[in-house]
């Protein structure tokens, strides 16, 4: 069912059988989602990968029109490492508070790579992002765009759980 694509990375296997067509490429993005993307570049750059070498990027515009930027930080302890999306939230929060809301994101690596935001990073996005937010990031074959709402369908949100309420985020 699944193939090895020879990284030994999050997207080492990419769920396209031999036998299945792979699909077409992607028409070019907009010019403002290659502007992030080339920030996401420019970030990973940054990158603090010495065990896997995996270097990654991430841009957040924000709906303010600000750009923020992040990397990949790893730790020997491979579960403490913080991914170049989380980052780049961190950051955005830390400079301009918890009401941010995020309208594009664009992850890049240099190792040319598929590298869609992993799971982890897709539910923390979740709490800020607009749902139909551009995320731009190397697929198999080229580079892919997609609403944020295709990339975790399925978020956990505590705002459904009966009786919880948090009142920084609204």
């Amino acid at each position: 069912m699944y193939r090895r694509t020879g990284n030994a990375v999050a997207s080492d296997f990419m769920a396209y059988p031999d036998e299945t067509p792979k699909p077409a490429p992607e028409p070019a993005p907009e010019p403002a989602l290659e502007d992030l993307l080339e920030e996401a570049r420019r970030a990973a750059i940054h990158s603090y990968s010495p065990y896997s070498g995996f270097r990654v990027g991430a841009a957040l515009r924000l709906t303010s029109g600000e750009t923020v930027t992040g990397t990949n930080v790893e730790n020997v302890s491979y579960g403490l490492t913080i991914c170049a999306e989380r980052a780049a939230l961190v950051q955005a929060v830390s400079r301009f508070g918890p009401a941010i809301r995020i309208e594009a994101v664009a992850v890049a690596n240099l190792n040319d790579a598929p590298s869609p935001p992993c799971g982890a990073c897709r539910q923390v996005l979740t709490e800020f992002i607009l749902p139909d937010a551009a995320v731009i990031f190397p697929a198999e074959g080229g580079v892919r765009v997609m609403p944020f709402r295709e990339l975790l369908p399925l978020a956990f949100d505590m705002k459904l759980v009966s009786g919880v309420r948090n009142s920084s985020h609204k």
